[in-house]
């Protein structure tokens, strides 16, 4: 099934032929590479003689690619005097790539796309040679939206739970959505992240630590978490280790784009609390493969996937804070804000009065939201606080 991932298309388009190098980041198996594919063939489409250098570092007959060298040496080797459309999936893969890749746009006869799975490699070296020439777009998982056309499901309450249940890895088309099956898929996914993006490029000889770092952060979605606190916890437990250390292992887990800080801010001063984060998973069911799925789990899941749609809407979030009062979501995109509470079920007063409270107590007047997983009330609004279903809510652009 070839399903053109238009979002993300629509967002490369206005560079083709720029002098930009295109670069798509992203988790591992979130399709990157396929969006790549469905670049080269749009321009395929618009340039019938167009000339593609197509490099895959997953694939073995590009093994002998390992340094900027080789790599400029195989382009150079394959290219034409008229312009030529260079695509290099995974880029990291090659040693000092960037190198090349400022060469070869400075001939001005290359288009340059290409895909990589390190945020510190991409934003760092890349960004730092290159001095503004590149464009990058981020890529991630499917959303509730596309999940629904890959999986040809049905806009219902199943259906929304077998997203918070799998996630939105667009390989799980070709798998019967069955527990034990998503599940080794994804734990073998996990795998990869785990010991070829981290512990084999970062070095690590504590695996065991990086592992229950993992079900730490996945155990406390949606709480408030620092280093020291962290290092608190596994002192109890007998595991002793710097808030320093730490830090550097949440880094390398956000490095490979398995999971994203969100920042506290005050909503009044707008102050950004450095010290105090939440951190929410890229791919909910790669939290649940490395934690586990419980039903008790469900308000975490929740909040996550709202953050996630949020990002996914090309807004920049936060975690807010108004005196002794937290707001789960302060969204901004375009010098407009949107605020969000996230919650499981508005069963009784004492919730509701929690929820849409904490967003009365904001006295702007940008749009606010509370989302839950039930219908609220008929108008959907309380005391001028709007409420939508996550179902909907998954199916919006907040504004």
């Amino acid at each position: 099934m070839n399903i053109n991932r238009e979002r993300y298309l629509d967002k490369v388009r206005p560079y083709y032929q720029k002098q930009l190098i295109k670069v798509l980041t992203g988790q591992r198996r979130v399709g990157k590479s396929y969006i790549l594919q469905q670049v080269a063939e749009d321009i395929r489409n618009r340039h019938k003689r167009a000339h593609i250098i197509y490099i895959d570092k997953e694939q073995f007959e590009f093994d002998q690619i390992r340094n900027y060298r080789d790599l400029h040496q195989f382009v150079k080797n394959h290219s034409v005097d008229s312009m030529n459309y260079l695509f290099i999936d995974e880029i990291q893969e090659i040693n000092g790539f960037e190198k090349a890749l400022r060469s070869l746009l400075a001939k001005g006869n290359y288009d340059i796309y290409c895909t990589g799975s390190n945020a510190q490699l991409l934003s760092g070296e890349l960004a730092t040679l290159l001095s503004g020439r590149q464009i990058s777009v981020h890529i991630y998982s499917l959303s509730f939206h596309e999940f629904k056309i890959f999986h040809q499901l049905e806009h219902n309450q199943e259906t929304l739970m077998k997203y918070l249940k799998f996630g939105g890895l667009p390989y799980l088309i070709h798998l019967p959505l069955t527990e034990e099956i998503i599940f080794d898929y994804l734990k073998n996914i996990n795998a990869t992240i785990l010991f070829r993006d981290i512990v084999s490029r970062y070095e690590i000889r504590d695996v065991a630590f990086l592992t229950n770092l993992l079900r730490f952060i996945a155990d406390n979605v949606g709480n408030l978490t620092a280093a020291k606190r962290i290092s608190d916890y596994l002192k109890s437990l007998g595991d002793s280790k710097t808030p320093f250390v730490i830090s550097n292992y949440l880094s390398y887990l956000e490095n490979v784009f398995y999971i994203i800080r969100a920042q506290r801010q005050d909503i009044q001063g707008k102050r950004i609390f450095e010290y105090s984060s939440k951190f929410y998973f890229q791919d909910l069911g790669l939290r649940n493969a490395a934690a586990g799925f419980k039903p008790d789990d469900i308000n975490k899941l929740i909040e996550n996937v709202v953050f996630m749609h949020l990002l996914l809407n090309d807004y920049q979030v936060h975690v807010g804070k108004t005196g002794m009062k937290e707001v789960d979501f302060i969204a901004e995109r375009q010098g407009e804000k949107t605020y969000v509470q996230a919650t499981y079920l508005l069963s009784d007063n004492r919730i509701i009065e929690r929820e849409f409270g904490n967003l009365l107590s904001i006295k702007d007047n940008y749009p606010k939201y509370v989302v839950s997983m039930d219908q609220f009330n008929a108008p959907g609004t309380y005391k001028g606080i709007k409420h939508l279903p996550l179902l909907d809510f998954l199916e919006t652009t907040p504004s």
